[in-house]
C-alpha cells in the first residue's frame, strides 16, 4: 500500500482534474445530455488509466534529469521510494486498465487506444530535441473530450475537434508558465523549452498567445455545435480565469505559479464542463 501511495503521489493523481472534466465535457455534448452510467464509469476509468501510465511513463523516462535538477530531485524515483522496475509495474497495469475501458466502450475506441500512448511515449523525450514539447503535452490531453465524445457516438466530428484544439492550446500556455521555473536548469543542461529560448517574458507573451487561441476555439464550439447562452457564459468565465491567471504571474513575478497553475487551470475546465452541461439541460427543458 504505501509503494501504491508513492505511485499515487508520483503521478500527481489529483491533477487529473484538468482534463477529466473536458472529457465529461465531450461526453455530455455527444450523448446531448447525461450519458449512461456504464459509459460515465468506462470513460473514468480509461482517463485514469491512461494518464496513470502516462504520467508513471514520464518520470520514468525523466528519471536521471530529474534526480540532477534540485526543484525534482525529491520524486518517487530519484528518491529511491519506487524502483524503476516498481514504476515498470505500475505503468503496465495503468495502461491496460485503460486498453480494457477502452474495448468496454466501442469498437472504434479500442481501434484508437494506442494513439494517446504513442503521443505520451513521444512527449517524455520531446525535452530532448523541441521547444515545442508544450504542444505535444497539450495534444495529449486535447485528445481527452474527443476520445470521450468518440466512446459515445463512435465517431468524430468537427465541433468536438475543435474543443479539443482548444485544449490543446490551452494546456501548452499553462505548461509554458510552469517550464518558465527551469529555464535555467533546461539552459545548462541542453534541454529544450519555450522559456529557454524565449526568456521569462517571451514566455509569458507566447503562453498569452496560446491562450487567447485557446478560447477563440472554446467560442468556436458554439458556432459549430447548437450550444446556447450558458456555454457562452462558461466560455466568457474560462477567459475570465485565464486572464487572472496571466495577471498573477505579470512582470515575471511567480511567487503565485503554483496557485496559477492548479488552481485556476482547474475552474476553468471545471466552469466548462458545469456551464455546458447547464447548457444541455436547459435546451432539452426548453
Amino acid at each position: 500500500m504505501e509503494k501504491l501511495k508513492n505511485f499515487l503521489r508520483m503521478i500527481k493523481f489529483e491533477h487529473s482534474i484538468f482534463a477529466l472534466p473536458f472529457a465529461f465535457t465531450g461526453a455530455f455534448i455527444a450523448a446531448g445530455g447525461v450519458p449512461s452510467v456504464k459509459d460515465i464509469f468506462w470513460i473514468v476509468v480509461a482517463m485514469v488509466g491512461a494518464r496513470s501510465g502516462a504520467m508513471g511513463l514520464n518520470r520514468l523516462i525523466d528519471a536521471e534529469i530529474d534526480r540532477e535538477n534540485p526543484r525534482t530531485a525529491s520524486r518517487e524515483i530519484p528518491a529511491g521510494k519506487i524502483s524503476k522496475r516498481e514504476a515498470i509495474f505500475y505503468i503496465i497495469i495503468s495502461f491496460a486498465i485503460y486498453e480494457f475501458a477502452t474495448y468496454s466502450l466501442n469498437k472504434l475506441s479500442f481501434i484508437l487506444s494506442p494513439i494517446p500512448i504513442l503521443i505520451f511515449i513521444l512527449y517524455s523525450y520531446t525535452k530532448r530535441f523541441t521547444a515545442l514539447c508544450h504542444v505535444v503535452l497539450g495534444i495529449a490531453l486535447g485528445l481527452a473530450p474527443i476520445g470521450a465524445y468518440v466512446a459515445i457516438l463512435g465517431r468524430v466530428d468537427l465541433p468536438i475537434v475543435v474543443l479539443g484544439m482548444g485544449v490543446l492550446f490551452w494546456v501548452a500556455g499553462f505548461d509554458i508558465i510552469y517550464a518558465i521555473q527551469d529555464i535555467d536548469y533546461d539552459r545548462n543542461k541542453g534541454l529544450f523549452s519555450i522559456p529557454r529560448f524565449l526568456g521569462v517574458n517571451g514566455s509569458l507573451y507566447a503562453a498569452r498567445f496560446f491562450h487567447i487561441v485557446a478560447f477563440i476555439m472554446f467560442l468556436s464550439v458554439k458556432v459549430l455545435q447548437p450550444l446556447g447562452l450558458f456555454y457562452l457564459l462558461g466560455v466568457v468565465g474560462s477567459g475570465f480565469f485565464m486572464i487572472y491567471e496571466h495577471y498573477i504571474i505579470r512582470g515575471a513575478d511567480l511567487k503565485k505559479l503554483d496557485i496559477a497553475f492548479f488552481n485556476i487551470n482547474a475552474y476553468i475546465s471545471i466552469v466548462i464542463f458545469i456551464f455546458t452541461m447547464l447548457d444541455i439541460y436547459y435546451r432539452r427543458l426548453f
